[in-house]
């Protein structure tokens, strides 16, 4: 597949087409690797489509390519790329780059003061992170908010970091990294 002819951008409600595809893809693909991806359902990815909170990659053809979301708390805080995911059919071609840049970029519009953080137990993910600046944290370090760790219940670590104690747990099942938001200076006009 040739890489130019996919388009990544901000996903607009007729997206909403892709929802269930997205999901299925995202279930199967954390079975196939063993990951602690967090279950979705169809009607959570619809509401970030709807809110204008998610990046989808298509083909010209309007083929599902790829696929990543929003999620904040404490108020816009901290906010978390998440769900990323890319058709089996497209890896290898650096369409979760492309996805990783335009989901950053859009965080970034929607939440500029935002401490913004990912999660992931994929190696090529936290290289993605990596390369933007994000910085490896304790569980100390990001939101408090319950609404986060309610999400984090249907991943196959939770009794896993449950038992650590989640807000001191090592990182070796989640990979948390945050990028810090720093303010960027005024150049001074000179007279």
């Amino acid at each position: 597949m040739d890489n130019d002819r996919v388009i990544v951008r901000k996903a607009v409600l007729s997206d909403c087409k892709y929802a269930a595809m997205i999901t299925a893809e995202m279930e199967a693909s954390a079975k196939v690797r063993g990951t602690g991806i967090s279950k979705r359902s169809v009607s959570a990815i619809m509401k970030k489509i709807r809110e204008g909170k998610a990046v989808i990659a298509l083909t010209v053809n309007k083929i599902w390519v790829g696929f990543s979301y929003i999620e904040s708390w404490s108020n816009g805080a901290f906010v978390s790329n998440s769900g990323m995911i890319v058709n089996p059919t497209f890896r290898g071609q650096g369409i979760a780059s492309r996805i990783k840049r335009r989901i950053f970029q859009l965080s970034r519009e929607k939440y500029p003061e935002a401490k913004l953080f990912s999660i992931t137990s994929g190696l090529a993910i936290m290289r993605m992170n990596s390369k933007l600046g994000f910085l490896p944290v304790t569980f100390n370090e990001i939101t408090r908010d319950p609404e986060f760790w309610k999400g984090c219940k249907s991943c196959v670590n939770f009794n896993i970091l449950q038992r650590k104690g989640a807000r001191t747990a090592s990182v070796r099942q989640c990979f948390i990294r945050l990028l810090p938001y720093k303010k960027k200076k005024k150049k001074k006009v000179c007279c």
